[in-house]
Parts: structure tokens; sequence; C-alpha cells
């Protein structure tokens, strides 16, 4: 008889163990396991070497260049594939520029220089170019994606991608770029 009440004491503790160690995996899966996309955006753009026309047709041409910022608050790396940057003014692609591969280590801001040629006669349709030329304020977004992989201690890989989605306005009596918001 006094061998069973060890027995039930032994029993208890190892009970006790299994559910502590229960909860610990299950706050280390729902905390450090979860796995999130990585949020992709220009930290910074610079308008250079402006051209513009003002006859029937306006144009405009310049160089965007701009810091592209991938942060990854994972706790493992993330691989992305090469990718693209589209600028767009009323909808309409007027430049782009390739992102080259790269990684965003655990809990860090990767940034690259992104240069974009701009060039509004690829434009078709009518637009509000010349009237937005005038104001001296030309509102232009941006898209992007960055498809890749996040690893975790070397063992679980998953697939995920990041979207970036920026307006800016070119200011063009400064020839600057200001209101630049990212989402």
């Amino acid at each position: 008889m006094r061998g069973e009440g060890k027995n039930r004491k032994c029993l208890a503790y190892v009970a006790i163990f299994i559910v502590f160690q229960a909860i610990v995996i299950a706050v280390f899966a729902l905390t450090v396991m979860k796995i999130k996309g990585p949020k992709v955006r220009f930290s910074s753009a610079v308008a250079e070497n402006f051209s513009s026309t003002d006859s029937n047709s306006s144009s405009l041409s310049f160089t965007l260049v701009t810091r592209f910022a991938v942060k990854n608050t994972n706790f493992g790396h993330f691989k992305y594939q090469d990718s693209n940057v589209t600028i767009l003014y009323a909808g309409q692609a007027i430049g782009t520029a390739d992102i080259p591969r790269g990684r965003a280590k655990a809990r860090s801001t990767r940034r690259t220089d992104v240069t974009i040629s701009i060039n509004t006669d690829k434009l078709t349709g009518t637009t509000n170019l010349a009237s937005d030329m005038n104001s001296g304020l030309v509102p232009l977004t941006s898209e992007a994606t960055l498809k890749g992989k996040v690893q975790l201690m070397k063992v679980i890989k998953k697939n995920k991608s990041g979207k970036m989605s920026c307006t800016m306005s070119v200011n063009l009596a400064n020839r600057a770029v200001q209101d630049l918001k990212c989402k």
C-alpha cells in the first residue's frame, strides 16, 4: 500500500509536466512560429533629371531614385525572388524597374536603392496630365509584389509574399517628391 501513494505522486508529477510542456509548445507555436509576410515600402524617393514639354501633348520625364525597404518581422530569414516595381499615373504604367533578388535577415530590414525611369509618353487615352502639370503637382502611385520563402530554424519553409502600394506627388516647382505614403 505504501508504493501506491508514491506511484500516484509520480503520476501526478508526470501529468503536470506534460501539461506544462503542452502550454510552452502552444505559446511558442502561436508567437515565434507564426510566419507573416514581409512589409515592403519605399522609405524615400527623390526625383532627378527633369525634362518636360508644355506643347499640346504635355509630357514629362524624370528619374525616380528610391530607397526600397523589405521589413522582415519573422524569426527566420526571408529570401525573395527577382521582382519589379511599377510607377503608375492615372492607372497606366509610366515606369518600371527591376528589384534584384535578395535576403532580409530575421527581424531586420533590408534596404536597396532602385532607380526608375519615368516617361509619360507611354500614356494612352485622355488623362489630366496637362492640368496636373499646370497645378504643379503630379500624383503617382507605385505597386510591387515580392514573392519568396521564410525559413525558420533551417527546417520550416513557408512561401510568403509582400505587397506594396504607395502614393506620392511630384512637385514640379521644386522638383521634389512629397506626400510619400505606403500601405
